[in-house]
């Protein structure tokens, strides 16, 4: 199957299975939920709601969001208050994109080769932060 061309691919709903690694503080976690792509005009508005495990922590409930809006070259993603975050290039399978947010620096690999299934690979470094971040998405309204 085709990988995505576009916003409209992605409309609907995901269950989400994140891991992340923690490689400074040498804990894990995992998020369990799901997103939702909802079409806003030429705009998605991307939630995804869900419980996290962090460590030895208590299950907390974790809530964000992006909007998502085709561009020339793939999609175009920013956060909710409408500041740019990065472009996810659908020419290939794969796709990265970077972002600095000062002092850190985030570098994530989309792989869209089992198409509707996707992942996501956050890599995440700073003076701070070392952290890597791997979410699978399934369809949920199928």
């Amino acid at each position: 199957m085709q990988g995505p061309k576009g916003v409209a691919d992605f409309l609907g709903r995901w269950r989400i299975d994140r891991r992340i690694e923690d490689r400074a503080g040498g804990t894990t976690g995992r998020f369990e939920g799901q997103g939702v792509f909802l079409a806003r005009g030429a705009k998605a508005v991307y939630v995804e709601r869900g419980l996290l495990y962090y460590g030895t922590q208590p299950p907390m409930q974790a809530e964000r969001s992006y909007l998502w809006r085709d561009g020339p070259t793939g999609i175009e993603v920013f956060f909710h208050d409408g500041r740019p975050f990065h472009r996810i290039g659908l020419a290939g399978e794969t796709a990265e994109a970077r972002h600095w947010c000062d002092p850190d620096s985030y570098v994530v690999h989309y792989d869209f080769g089992d198409w509707p299934l996707w992942s996501a690979r956050w890599d995440v470094t700073g003076p701070r932060k070392d952290y890597v971040m791997r979410s699978l998405y399934r369809r949920a309204d199928v």
